[in-house]
């Protein structure tokens, strides 16, 4: 069972922590920039070679499918070598590959067909590849900083940060398309991200000792264990756990909604609401839905942790719930004000649901000593779940249309709501030697 009660650190404990969490959230928020910026794309990549949705949802889907494999395969290393490490390799490997996607509009001498989509499919995989560390480095360094009644609230903070990143691509994606050409919308993360990644080396650590404080029980899933970190270990702990896979399914239906959401939405609301992304509708909606992923982590965090006692799958019913209420609203498209706050309510939820299970409930059931692995398992599926959002959805946008997309999604956020059902009281226990 977990401890009713919260460690209490020292003030030059919580401001090193502090200064940890902090460098590690903005490098992460930074990531999300450079992660999400093809979604602004999307439609200026179409104009300029003629590309259908299919064809773009090509990249989409090869670029998800890399992430979510490489997670899997990721989450061992980085319990292995540490989450800083991780997170450095991850982050100067966006770079690369975020500046790579942005020459690439300069290679129109290799057409617009088949050679020119392989460029762009390869480069945003590699990008992808790169990216799959984020979450598991930043995951793997706070299992070692924060107690298991702790992570709820603390969750909530770094899906915040987190959400930060998506507030400065969705302002600078949208006006950089609008008044600059598509390509610094890659640029322009690369820079950020390279700046967070200096200030990565410079600051984070991976346990407290290695910041001169002594080390404490964060009574997790792995609190006890004197085993060595093997892959034998990572098995029995991760990957044959009824409780980490069940979680790790529910993560595969996250993802067909989160990814169906966001890889779409802004082409949605040119096409079918017919908006420019720099106009003051678009960029307050979007501004909009971003504020309230910023709100649904910070309300799945205190409630999991203040009325649930550290339960994370109820928050996580909740958040399946109202995504099926949001989708059902845009389904039936009312108005573009209903449409709108059918945004900010989903983005609401998915918020709540990602900052619970892949945010938290991965520390609290991997442990310190297996969460880079959780976290890839969970994340893992979670994009695995999101490469179907690519092909698949683009060829029935192109053959269906928009009436199509919010339906599309429903029934993997109400399989996910059921799984949490059926985890409802578990809570990660201590292993006892």
């Amino acid at each position: 069972m977990i401890n009713s009660s919260r460690p209490v650190h020292s003030p030059a404990f919580r401001r090193r922590r502090a200064l940890n969490w902090l460098t590690l959230g903005f490098t992460y928020a930074a990531m999300y920039m450079g992660r999400y910026n093809l979604s602004f794309a999307n439609k200026a990549l179409s104009d300029k070679y003629g590309w259908d949705k299919t064809e773009i949802g090509t990249i989409i889907t090869a670029a998800l499918t890399i992430y979510g494999i490489s997670a899997l395969f990721n989450g061992p290393i980085a319990d292995r070598i540490g989450g800083r490490k991780a997170m450095l390799i991850g982050v100067f490997g966006a770079v690369v590959f975020n500046l790579a996607f942005g020459f690439g509009g300069y290679l129109g001498f290799l057409g617009t067909g088949t050679v020119l989509i392989g460029y762009f499919t390869t480069v945003w995989s590699l990008n992808m590849y790169f990216q799959s560390y984020s979450a598991l480095a930043l995951i793997k360094v706070n299992s070692g900083w924060f107690h298991v009644r702790e992570r709820g609230v603390f969750s909530a903070i770094f899906g915040s940060m987190i959400q930060s990143g998506r507030v400065l691509i969705f302002v600078i994606g949208g006006i950089a398309v609008a008044l600059l050409p598509w390509e610094w919308v890659f640029f322009i993360p690369a820079g950020i991200m390279a700046v967070m990644g200096i200030l990565t080396f410079q600051f984070v650590r991976d346990r407290p000792h290695e910041a001169g404080f002594q080390q404490f029980d964060t009574e997790d899933a792995t609190s006890g264990d004197t085993e060595t970190v093997d892959m034998k270990y990572l098995m029995k702990k991760v990957f044959t756990n009824p409780v980490t896979l069940t979680i790790a399914v529910a993560e595969f239906c996250t993802g067909f909604v989160r990814h169906g959401f966001e890889q779409w939405f802004p082409r949605y609301m040119q096409e079918a609401q017919h908006l420019a992304l720099d106009s003051v509708v678009f960029q307050t909606g979007a501004l909009s839905v971003v504020i309230a992923g910023v709100i649904g982590a910070f309300a799945a965090g205190t409630v999991s942790d203040f009325l649930f006692k550290s339960r994370r799958p109820p928050v996580a019913f909740i958040g399946y719930s109202l995504q099926i209420i949001s989708l059902a609203i845009i389904w039936k498209s009312p108005s573009l004000d209903w449409i709108i706050f059918a945004f900010v309510l989903n983005s609401f939820a998915i918020s709540m649901v990602h900052s619970m299970l892949s945010g938290t409930a991965s520390m609290d059931f991997g442990g310190q000593r297996a969460a880079a692995s959780a976290t890839g398992l969970f994340d893992g599926m979670q994009y695995i779940g999101g490469a179907a959002v690519g092909t698949g959805m683009g060829w029935m946008l192109e053959n269906f249309g928009w009436h199509a997309w919010g339906p599309s999604m429903i029934g993997f956020a109400a399989i996910g709501a059921i799984l949490m059902i059926k985890l409802w009281k578990v809570v990660p226990k201590k292993t006892q030697n």
